[in-house]
């Protein structure tokens, strides 16, 4: 499909889409706050302070996008990675969620403004690229924004897709798409990917394998693991609130509907048989808090969650013969977590469809259990499964004899868990790699 018609079809659609979504993020703006600087912002509408002053191409920032929370910490390993390489080149972090923008904003410094992103019209797009003079766009992973790209294309300033992710799902409905996606994704200048699995994939809707290199992933490297204060916080927030210094943890991290109910009835069934037996649960979406608490308080449990409940006074040292489950209800603190754990249950991989990311406690040293639905993390499962590295179970009746193996025989959850690390030592300085790949691009445009 020649590339003005999808345009012309996507610039039609965007906003009846935005329309349709404008209550939704009206009342997220207002509940999570920051309301009016994120709608500002997302017009293209920035006060001083926002950006960097107006500079010379040389001194341009590079622009780089994440979508949440998950993309951002991938961001800001690559960011790191960029300053080490470059410590005077300015950056610029646009993120799409305001949880993201939350975690992102932390790491706001003299050399790094952080954003929000622009709607993709065609206007705001203009204003915001006059406004900030990018030398080059990043974009993490797999969101792409097609005015954004096509303006930035006819300015011949470079567009990298960086730790590119598609999984074999995506690819075959971009494949049947190719006629809409490759006219958009063949103005990217280059993409690296984490997997030589991924290159066919990307082949496959239109990109030349001379623009694809292999890096590793950045989200998979463990060469920026940090985080020791935030680990000293949240032991001390379990000690406060009743659990034993020596608890052996459960950890059921990025958790989703269902997953939670599952996992406290194993840890019912299996804490007499356990002594010391503890459930930390981090959902992923931490507003699902109430919604939890209510599926635990049904099972005579009595939980505990980091963040009070709205209206609800829920007093942490208050006696109760049930036992505790703790509900850690809160955004950016889960790579933490999950080294206090013993064992480490993957979520979205029971009671949902594609999973969320084991390599980060396989970084941290434990055993991790994930069930059968972990398609959006197909290649490095199963790498990590061919290395008996990871245990994928087929179905929940497996869950109560995995989690009891390893809590009475932790010798295999450490060999698991060292088998995992191993596998992992090839994605060993990707946030580097990405780095000289993204100067490299721009050094090869300005040349």
């Amino acid at each position: 499909m020649p590339r003005p018609l999808v345009y012309l079809i996507y610039n039609l659609l965007l906003p009846i889409f935005l329309i349709v979504g404008f209550p939704a993020f009206i009342l997220k703006g207002i509940r999570r706050g920051g309301l009016a600087r994120n709608f500002r912002q997302r017009l293209g509408r920035f006060r001083e302070g926002d950006l960097f002053e107006e500079s010379g191409d040389a001194d341009a920032s590079i622009w780089i996008h994440a979508v949440s929370v998950g993309e951002v910490f991938l961001a800001l390993k690559a960011i790191e990675a960029l300053q080490e390489a470059a410590p005077d080149q300015k950056l610029l972090l646009s993120v799409t969620t305001t949880t993201g923008f939350a975690v992102a904003r932390e790491q706001a410094s003299p050399t790094l403004k952080v954003i929000h992103n622009p709607i993709d019209l065609p206007w705001i797009t203009a204003r915001v690229i006059r406004k900030i003079q990018p030398k080059a766009l990043v974009l993490i992973e797999a969101e792409v924004w097609p005015n954004l790209v096509a303006q930035l294309h006819r300015r011949n300033i470079p567009i990298i897709l960086a730790n590119a992710r598609l999984s074999p799902r995506s690819a075959r409905r971009y494949a049947r798409f190719r006629s809409i996606v490759e006219p958009i994704f063949s103005q990217l200048t280059a993409i690296s990917v984490p997997f030589e699995s991924d290159v066919p994939r990307w082949e496959a809707i239109g990109i030349s394998q001379d623009r694809i290199q292999v890096l590793g992933s950045v989200k998979f490297d463990s060469t920026a693991q940090g985080g020791k204060e935030k680990q000293k916080e949240l032991e001390e927030w379990l000690r406060q609130s009743g659990c034993p210094s020596d608890a052996r943890i459960l950890l059921a991290g990025s958790t989703h509907d269902g997953e939670e109910k599952l996992l406290a009835e194993e840890f019912l069934a299996l804490r007499e048989e356990i002594p010391g037996l503890a459930l930390v649960i981090v959902p992923r979406h931490a507003e699902r808090a109430g919604a939890i608490v209510s599926q635990l308080d049904a099972l005579s449990l009595h939980t505990v969650v980091k963040v009070p409940l709205a209206g609800e006074a829920r007093p942490t040292d208050e006696s109760s013969e049930n036992p505790r489950v703790w509900i850690a209800n809160t955004t950016g603190e889960l790579r933490s977590w999950f080294s206090l754990a013993e064992v480490v249950m993957i979520g979205k991989s029971f009671c949902g469809v594609g999973g969320q990311n084991p390599v980060e406690p396989i970084l941290a040293g434990k055993p991790v259990i994930v069930g059968p639905h972990m398609e959006n993390f197909a290649d490095v499962v199963r790498d990590l499964s061919e290395r008996e590295g990871i245990l994928q179970l087929s179905g929940e009746a497996e869950l109560r004899d995995a989690l009891r193996t390893f809590f009475l025989h932790p010798e295999q959850g450490a060999t698991l868990a060292e088998q995992g690390r191993a596998a992992m030592t090839r994605h060993e300085g990707a946030s580097a790699r990405t780095a000289e790949f993204v100067l490299h691009q721009i050094e090869s445009k300005e040349s």
